[in-house]
C-alpha cells in the first residue's frame, strides 16, 4: 500500500480523513483509495482549493450592485469566472478569476473605487474542506410526538378518552386522506392512456378506518374490462382491416405489445412499472417484486412523501378492506380499541416492523386479534363472518376465487351488539384474554368467532390438504389450496382459510407477546390505570404505553422477580415436531395413535435426550438434595425463578423421586461416608469413566413415577466435553483412530463418531474434577403440528462458572442430535 496523504492509521486498522471512514486493512485502503467516491472527493476538494486560491473577498457594495458591474470592474485585472454574491448577510462579494496572477494584481492595488463606492478587496478566507452528508427530508406527520401524546392523554378525564384521543394523535389526517384522493386520480388518468377502461382501486389502510400516519397506500389495478376492451379491439381490428377499432380508439397502445389473458403477472406487472417510472410526475424508486406471495410494483411518491404498492391479483384484499369498513361502522368500540392495541404493540417492539417482513406482527393480525376478542365476549360486541353472511340478502351473495365472502354491505342490516362494556373494561379484558390464550393448541377463527383446534397431520401431507368449500359457491367452484400452516400463532383470515395472518411470528414474539398481555393485564387491576393522578403523575394508558426496558443478556445477582424470569427464560431449548424428520412408519404410528399420539411422541424424544445427555455426553444422574446449599444460593442470587410452579414442581418430583430410590442405590447404603449435616460429593455418583451404573445397566435418569407429558432430571457432569470438541472430532477423523470414518450427523455413524469425542476428551482428564451439576424438566407443550417439547435448565452446583458456556453449546447440540435418534427408529432408542 503506497502512503496516501488522506489515509492515517489507527489502533483498528485505517482511516480516510477525506471520505470520514474506517477502513480494516490495506487491501481495503487500496479499494477504497480507487473508488468513485474517494476519487470524486478528490477532485471536488482539488477543484475548491483551485477557486479559493483565485478568488478575493470584496466588502463595500451596496444591496442594488449587480454581479455584471463588479465583472466589468474586476476584469482590468484579468479574466472573471464567477461572482458569488450575498446581499442579506452584509453586503459582500466573492470575485473568482481564471488565474491567480490577476487575483494578485487585484490584490496589489491598494485603492478600489467601483461607481463612487469604495471597495474594500482583500484574500478569500481559507477553509478546510469538509463532506456534507444531506440528510433525508422526512415526511411531516410521519410519527407520533410521544411527549406531545403523553402530556395530552395526562389531561384526559378517563381512561377512555385517552383512547380516543390515541385515535385523534395517530389517524390520517384530512390533508393525508385528499393527497391520497388525489394520487389515486393522477394514476386513474395515466393507466387509462395505457390500459383502457382498467380501474384503480385503494384497499387496506388507506380507506378501510384503521390507518395511520405514514401508512403505505395499497392499490389494486383491476384489468377485467381492460380485457375485455382488448378482445374486442382485436375483433374489430380484424373485421375493419385497419388500425382502428370501431369505437375510435387507437390501436397504438401499450396494449398492442402484450395479450393480457395470456401474460404472466410478472409480464404485467413490468408493464406496469415502466408506466410508473415514466409516465407518472413524482413517482420514483419503483421496484417489481415478482416472488412475493402476492406479486407487486412498489415506489415512492416524492412530494406526497408516500410509498405504495400496486398489485393486479390482489381482488380478496378489496373484501377485507369492505369487512374491516362494515365491523367499523357495526360498533364505535372497536377503531380506539385497534387503534390503542396497535400503539401499545409497537412501544412494546411487538408490530411496527419500519422495513417489514420479521417476526412481528403485522396491524392486519393485530386487527384480526381485536376483532375476534370482541366476537368473543358475553354478550358478543361483534358478530362472526358466519353469522354476517347469513343476514346478507341474495344480492350481497360474493365467492372470489372459491372463497366465500358474503356479508351485509351495509352496518343497518345488521342488529346492535346488547354488550355495554366500556373501552377501559374491554382493553383490560383484551390483555386478560390473550395472556391465558393457548395460540399452541388453538386457532383463531374470525370467521366462526370460537377457537379451532390444531389438528395433527402426521399421516397426511398438508398440501394435498382440500380448503374448506364455502356455502354459496355456485358461481365459482371452489379453489383447492392448502390447509393454513400452524405456527406459533394461527390467526385465520376471514376469508382466505388456508393463510395464516402471522404466519411469520416466532416462538420468542409469540412468548414476549403473551408475557406482555400478562403484565398489562395486571396494570389494568392497579389504581394507577383506572384513575386520574391527582398530583399530575402519568397514569392510564401513559404508563402501559412505556416502552419495555431491555434486558442485559448475562446479568447476574437479579433483585426483581421480573429479571429472574428473563433470565430463567435464557435457559430453555424448545424441541419441536418435525414429521419430515420422522422415520415412514413412526410417522404412520403416531398418526394411528388418535388422542394418545402426543404422549407416545413426547415419550420418544424423552428417551432421545436421555440418551443423548448420559450415553452421547457423559452425564450422569445424581441425587439433588446433595445440592441444596448450592440450591439456596441459587435462588438467593436470582439464577432459578422460585415464583415458577412447574420449577418448584420439577424440584419436588427431583427430590421424591431420589430420595425414594436411595436405599436401592450404593451410594445411598450407609457406608459411613455420608453423614447428617455434611454434603455428599459428587464422586459418591457412580464410577469415574464409563457410561455404564456398576450392576453393568445403564441407568435411568428418570423413573417411572413421571407423568406422561413431563420429565425432571438432576445430573452431574465431570468433564469438559463442550471445549476443543470441533478439534478432537478434527484429529481423530485425520489419524483414523479407532476405526473412525467420518460421518455426518444425520447418519447413525455420525452419532456413535460423537460418542468417541466424548470419551476422547474425557480420557483427557484423568483426574476430573467437579465442574457442574443441573437440573433439566421437560414437558409437551402444543397439539398438532405446532407439538413442542420444552427443556428447561437450572444450575444445582457451579463453583468454575461453567454452565452458561456448557448451556450454549447444549442449544445447538440437543436438537440436532435428538433429531437424528429420532429418525433412527424406535429401536434404537431402547
Amino acid at each position: 500500500m503506497d502512503a496516501h496523504p488522506d489515509i492515517n492509521t489507527t489502533p483498528r486498522g485505517f482511516r480516510c480523513t477525506l471520505c470520514d471512514v474506517n477502513l480494516p486493512n490495506a487491501p481495503t485502503v487500496d479499494a477504497h483509495v480507487k473508488g468513485r467516491k474517494h476519487q470524486h472527493l478528490f477532485r471536488l476538494r482539488a477543484t475548491r482549493k483551485t477557486q479559493e486560491q483565485n478568488s478575493v473577498f470584496v466588502s463595500g457594495i451596496k444591496p442594488d450592485t449587480s454581479q455584471m458591474q463588479l465583472i466589468d470592474y474586476f476584469q482590468q485585472f484579468g479574466p472573471v469566472s464567477e461572482v458569488i454574491m450575498d446581499k442579506d448577510k452584509g453586503a459582500y462579494a466573492i470575485v473568482q478569476f481564471e488565474e491567480h496572477a490577476a487575483k494578485q494584481s487585484s490584490l496589489d492595488q491598494l485603492e478600489h473605487e467601483m461607481g463612487g463606492l469604495k471597495l474594500r478587496v482583500k484574500p478569500r478566507e481559507k477553509k478546510d474542506f469538509k463532506v456534507v452528508i444531506k440528510k433525508k427530508q422526512e415526511g411531516k406527520n410521519t410519527h407520533v410526538n410521544m411527549d406531545i401524546l403523553n402530556r395530552d392523554l395526562c389531561q384526559a378525564s378517563s381512561v377512555n378518552e385517552q383512547m380516543l384521543r390515541v385515535v385523534e394523535s395517530c389517524e390520517l389526517s384530512e390533508s393525508e386522506r385528499n393527497g391520497r384522493e388525489l394520487l389515486v386520480k393522477l394514476l386513474q388518468e395515466v393507466f387509462t392512456e395505457f390500459f383502457p377502461d382498467c380501474e384503480i382501486l385503494p384497499f387496506g389502510s388507506t380507506i378501510n378506518t384503521f390507518g395511520v400516519h405514514s401508512c403505505d397506500m395499497d392499490l389494486f389495478l383491476d384489468l377485467e374490462k381492460t380485457k375485455i376492451f382488448q378482445s374486442r379491439s382485436k375483433s374489430s381490428m380484424e373485421q375493419a382491416g385497419d388500425g382502428q377499432s370501431e369505437d375510435g380508439r387507437s390501436e397504438d397502445s401499450i396494449l398492442s405489445d402484450i395479450d393480457l389473458t395470456a401474460a404472466s403477472p410478472a409480464e404485467v406487472l413490468e408493464l406496469v412499472a415502466t408506466v410508473l417510472r415514466k409516465c407518472v410526475p413524482g413517482v420514483q424508486k419503483v421496484q417489481t417484486l415478482t416472488t412475493a406471495r402476492l406479486p407487486v410494483v412498489k415506489f415512492h411518491h416524492r412530494d406526497l412523501n408516500l410509498h405504495g404498492d400496486i398489485t393486479i391479483n390482489n381482488r380478496l384484499a378489496l373484501r377485507n378492506t369492505r369487512f374491516l369498513q362494515l365491523c367499523s361502522g357495526l360498533d364505535s368500540r372497536l377503531r380506539p380499541l385497534v387503534y390503542t392495541i396497535r400503539f401499545w404493540a409497537k412501544q412494546k417492539q411487538l408490530a411496527g416492523n419500519p422495513f417489514g417482513g420479521g417476526p412481528l406482527l403485522n396491524n392486519y393480525a393485530l386487527t384480526m386479534l381485536v376483532i375476534f376478542f370482541l366476537q368473543t365476549r358475553d354478550p358478543p360486541v361483534l358478530h362472526s363472518v358466519n353469522q354476517l353472511k347469513e343476514m346478507a340478502c341474495e344480492e350481497e351473495e360474493c365467492v372470489i376465487e372459491g372463497w366465500d365472502c358474503t356479508f351485509p354491505s351495509q352496518p343497518i342490516a345488521v342488529p346492535p351488539s346488547k354488550n355495554n362494556e366500556d373501552l377501559c373494561t374491554l382493553l383490560a379484558a383484551f390483555f386478560a384474554f390473550y395472556s391465558q390464550f393457548d395460540f399452541s393448541a388453538s386457532v383463531v377463527s374470525v370467521r366462526e368467532a370460537r377457537p379451532l383446534p390444531a389438528t395433527p397431520s402426521l399421516t397426511q401431507t398438508p398440501q394435498h390438504s382440500p380448503a374448506p368449500a364455502p356455502q354459496n359457491s355456485d358461481k365459482t367452484s371452489p379453489k383447492p389450496s392448502t390447509r393454513p400452516r400452524t405456527r406459533h400463532m394461527t390467526i385465520l383470515d376471514p376469508f382466505e382459510l388456508s393463510h395464516n395472518v402471522a404466519g411469520n411470528v416466532n416462538e420468542r414474539l409469540h412468548k414476549s407477546f403473551q408475557r406482555e398481555c400478562g403484565d398489562a393485564e395486571k396494570y389494568c387491576r392497579s389504581l394507577q390505570y383506572q384513575r386520574k393522578s391527582t398530583k399530575g403523575k402519568s397514569w392510564g394508558l401513559v404508563r402501559l404505553f412505556a416502552p419495555r426496558c431491555p434486558t442485559v443478556p448475562g446479568a447476574s445477582g437479579s433483585s426483581s422477580q421480573g429479571e429472574g424470569k428473563e433470565k430463567q427464560q435464557r435457559l430453555e431449548i424448545r424441541l419441536p415436531l418435525r414429521p419430515e424428520a420422522l422415520p415412514g412408519s413412526l410417522r404412520c404410528q403416531l398418526g394411528a395413535g388418535g388422542e394418545g399420539f402426543r404422549e407416545r411422541w413426547f415419550s420418544l424424544v424423552r428417551a432421545a435426550v436421555e440418551k443423548v445427555l448420559q450415553q452421547v455426553l457423559g452425564c450422569r444422574p445424581a441425587r439433588e438434595e446433595d445440592f441444596e446449599d448450592q440450591m439456596d444460593t441459587s435462588v438467593s442470587s436470582g439464577t432459578m425463578d422460585t415464583s415458577n410452579p412447574e420449577e418448584q414442581q420439577c424440584a419436588s418430583r427431583a427430590r421424591a423421586e431420589t430420595s425414594s430410590s436411595s436405599s436401592d442405590t450404593p451410594a445411598a447404603s450407609g457406608d459411613g461416608a455420608h453423614q447428617a449435616g455434611q454434603k455428599r460429593s459428587l464422586s459418591s455418583t457412580g464410577p469415574d469413566s464409563g457410561f455404564s451404573s456398576p450392576q453393568g445397566k445403564r441407568q435411568r435418569l428418570s423413573s417411572g413415577d413421571e407423568g406422561p407429558d413431563s420429565a425432571c432430571w438432576c445430573l452431574v457432569q465431570r468433564h469438559r466435553v463442550w471445549a476443543g470438541r470441533r478439534r478432537a472430532r478434527r484429529d481423530m477423523l485425520k489419524s483414523g483412530d479407532g476405526g473412525a470414518a467420518e460421518h455426518s450427523l444425520s447418519e447413525e455413524g455420525g452419532v456413535a463418531m460423537e460418542v468417541r469425542v466424548t470419551e476422547l476428551l474425557t480420557a483427557q482428564e484423568p483426574d476430573p474434577l467437579d465442574l457442574l451439576a443441573f437440573r433439566v424438566g421437560a414437558r409437551v407443550e402444543g397439539d398438532g403440528e405446532n407439538m413442542a417439547t420444552l427443556l428447561w435448565f437450572t444450575p444445582l452446583f457451579d463453583s468454575s462458572g461453567l454452565f452458561q458456556d456448557f448451556f450454549h453449546f447444549l442449544e445447538s447440540f440437543i436438537p440436532k442430535t435428538t433429531e437424528v435418534l429420532l429418525g433412527l427408529g424406535e429401536e434404537k432408542l431402547k
